[in-house]
C-alpha cells in the first residue's frame, strides 16, 4: 500500500473518475483538478467524485497558477484534461491540449517538483487514417484525407494507386502519424512535447493512445462522447439511429474500467517509462453492428439509418494492443458490457432523464 498523492487533471470526467476510484482502492491519495466545463459537467462536481475523500480543485490547465496549486505535494500525474471534438476553433485544441501540457512541465521544473511519473492521455486520433497496403505492392502507404468529392459519391473506402480497395493495417505505436483533424494534431504535439521535456528534465513520462473509451459516467451532454452517447439517446427516444457513411467502417471500443487498469500499469511498471502504448479493445467492429448492439440492449424500436459523413473522420480505426499486453494488461469487457453499463447508469441519473424521456 502507498500513501502517495496523485493528481488527475480532468478527473471529473469518466476516465478520470474511474481511475481515481481504482487508485483509492490501491491506497493512493487522489487530487482532482477539473474546470467542470458546462457542456460536460454543467459547472458542478458530479456525484461520483463527491464524498469519496478526493481533494477537489476547480482549475484550468491553461493557467499556470492553477498548476502551481494543483502540483503541490504531488508524486504522480495523470494528465487527462483535454479539449475535444471536431469543431473549427483550431487554436483552442492547441491552447488547451498542447500549451496546457507544456505548463505541467514548466511548473514542475520551475517549482522543483520531483514527479515520479506523468501519464499523458493521447488518442487514436493521432494516427489519422493510418497505414494501408495495396495488393500490388509490399510497402505500406499513408493515405491523404479523403476528398469531399469522393465522400459525396459514397466512395468511402481508401483505394490504392491501382484503383482497388486498399487493406487497412491496425495502428502500431511505431508507425508514422498522419492526424487528419486538429484534435489529433494537438495530441501528436502533446506526445512529442511530453517525451522531449520529460527526458530533458528528468520527468518519467508515459503516453497512452486511447481508442474509443466507453462505459458508465460518459457525459450525455458532451458532444464528443461519440457513438455510444448518440446511439443510446436516439434508441431510448425511439428515434432513428443515425450511422455515418455505409456503416462498414471499423472502430475499436474499450471499456473504461479496462482503461483504468491500463492507467495503473502505466503508473507502476518500470518498463512503461518514456513509452507510448495503444489502449484499445483489441478488435474492430462495424459501426452499423455497434448500432444494432445498442438497439438490442435498449429494446428500442428505432430504425438504423445509414448515410451522411464527416470529412475529418478516419475510415477505419483499430489499434494493435500487443505492446500494452506485454506490460501485463488484457482488456476483459466487451462493447455489450459497455452499453449495458452506460444505459443502466444513464437511466439511474435523475439529472439526465429529461434527455431521453418523452
Amino acid at each position: 500500500m502507498t500513501n502517495k498523492l496523485v493528481l488527475i487533471t480532468g478527473g471529473a470526467g469518466f476516465i478520470g473518475s474511474h481511475t481515481a476510484d481504482l487508485l483509492k482502492e490501491k491506497g493512493y491519495r487522489v487530487r482532482i483538478m477539473d474546470n467542470l466545463a458546462r457542456q460536460v459537467h454543467g459547472g458542478k462536481w458530479p456525484r461520483y467524485v463527491q464524498e469519496k475523500g478526493f481533494e477537489l480543485q476547480r482549475g484550468d490547465v491553461t493557467k499556470k497558477k492553477d498548476w502551481e496549486e494543483a502540483l503541490q505535494g504531488v508524486s504522480y500525474v495523470f494528465h487527462l484534461a483535454a479539449y475535444q471534438d471536431q469543431r473549427p476553433d483550431f487554436g483552442e485544441f492547441f491552447r488547451v491540449n498542447t500549451v496546457g501540457t507544456a505548463l505541467l512541465y514548466e511548473t514542475a521544473v520551475a517549482e522543483k517538483i520531483k514527479l515520479k511519473r506523468v501519464v499523458l492521455a493521447s488518442s487514436q486520433f493521432a494516427y489519422g487514417d493510418g497505414a494501408y497496403r495495396c495488393k500490388h505492392q509490399k510497402e505500406v502507404f499513408y493515405p491523404e484525407l479523403r476528398s469531399e468529392a469522393d465522400l459525396k459519391k459514397k466512395r468511402f473506402d481508401i483505394t490504392c494507386p491501382h484503383g482497388g480497395v486498399a487493406h487497412f493495417a491496425s495502428f502500431r505505436e511505431d508507425q508514422q502519424l498522419t492526424p487528419i483533424n486538429s484534435y489529433g494534431l494537438s495530441k501528436e504535439s502533446l506526445e512529442r512535447l511530453g517525451m522531449r521535456l520529460g527526458k530533458t528534465y528528468g520527468v518519467p513520462t508515459v503516453a497512452l493512445r486511447y481508442s474509443i473509451v466507453q462505459g458508465a459516467r460518459q457525459s450525455p451532454r458532451n458532444l464528443y462522447s461519440g457513438a455510444l452517447r448518440i446511439f443510446t439517446l436516439q434508441a431510448l427516444r425511439n428515434e432513428p439511429i443515425t450511422v455515418y457513411e455505409d456503416g462498414n467502417q471499423l472502430r475499436d471500443f474499450v471499456n473504461v474500467k479496462d482503461v483504468a487498469q491500463a492507467n495503473l500499469l502505466a503508473l507502476t511498471k518500470k518498463d512503461s517509462v518514456f513509452g507510448i502504448f495503444n489502449v484499445g479493445g483489441g478488435k474492430g467492429y462495424c459501426v452499423s453492428d455497434f448500432a444494432q448492439i445498442v438497439k438490442n440492449i435498449t429494446g428500442s424500436s428505432s430504425r438504423i439509418v445509414i448515410g451522411g459523413y464527416r470529412r475529418t473522420d478516419s475510415r477505419h480505426a483499430v489499434s494493435d494492443i500487443g505492446k500494452m499486453k506485454r506490460l501485463g494488461w488484457i482488456p476483459s469487457a466487451t462493447p455489450e458490457d459497455s452499453v449495458r453499463e452506460y444505459v443502466a447508469w444513464l437511466r439511474n441519473e435523475v439529472a439526465y432523464r429529461s434527455l431521453f424521456l418523452r
